[in-house]
């Protein structure tokens, strides 16, 4: 058995990772109490998975190999394109986004998946600040607004992870939203609850805390891990405690 995608929460979905052997998948809710046991083993290409099907590769390449990799054409795009896309030409939102304590982002997004995208990121706080009638200009503004104010175009999960734990520091955020006419703002709450910051791993063993974003807090003999779904995707996985020793935080000596 492989694991071979991972799901963020949306509204009408928790957040799950599916599983496929023989080319039939399984998919495994992520909710809070929720026990797992596996070992992971060796790690190779996830092949392609649509729907309910799966396609097998035994490439090396991990978590895709070059054929199954799949680019997304927006992810580098500043607007200085001829909107090649259908989704292209729908209503989008331009948004700020906060990870505790002290990291924004501006970013963009259909206007209809604009909460959705927040959580599917992990933010703690966003504010909607433009509404415009196409990718193009969203991006162009996008682009803009990165130039002008601290805010970065991409956070990486190492960097959000570092956050765990904390709060969102609010002057800096209430000065950055001074600069802004918000249309709307938002507050998320993942319900992790954590007092401390937890040790990242590569780790599906323990009960489930709860997700932040594609993050899976997970509580194991004492100590809380945070683990990247992305980084569990391609291992081959058997239904088995892991033998190996794992780190510990520091609270648990305590």
């Amino acid at each position: 058995m492989q694991i071979v995608g991972y799901e963020t929460e949306r509204e009408s979905r928790a957040p799950a990772l599916v599983f496929a052997e023989d080319g039939t998948t399984t998919r495994q809710r992520l909710d809070p109490g929720a026990e797992f046991a596996y070992t992971l083993g060796d790690r190779w290409c996830a092949g392609a998975l649509s729907d309910e099907e799966h396609r097998p590769c035994d490439r090396d390449e991990t978590p895709y190999c070059y054929q199954h990799q799949r680019t997304w054409q927006c992810a580098i795009c500043t607007g200085d394109c001829d909107k090649p896309l259908d989704s292209c030409e729908e209503e989008h939102a331009v948004y700020l986004a906060a990870f505790a304590p002290d990291t924004f982002k501006v970013g963009v997004t259909r206007s209809w998946r604009l909460e959705t995208r927040l959580r599917e990121q992990g933010a703690d706080r966003a504010a909607h600040i433009h509404t415009v009638s196409d990718g193009r200009i969203a991006r162009q503004l996008e682009a803009e607004h990165a130039r002008e104010v601290p805010l970065r175009d991409r956070v990486r999960v190492p960097t959000k992870l570092a956050g765990f734990g904390t709060t969102v520091d609010e002057p800096a955020w209430t000065d950055l939203l001074a600069r802004f006419d918000p249309i709307e703002t938002f507050t998320f709450d993942y319900g992790l609850d954590l007092s401390v910051q937890p040790v990242a791993e590569t780790v599906l063993a323990g009960e489930v805390v709860g997700v932040k974003g594609r993050v899976l807090v997970l509580d194991n003999a004492g100590t809380t891990y945070a683990v990247d779904l992305r980084d569990l995707v391609g291992y081959g996985v058997e239904e088995r405690a892991p033998e190996r020793d794992l780190q510990s935080s520091l609270a648990v000596f305590s």
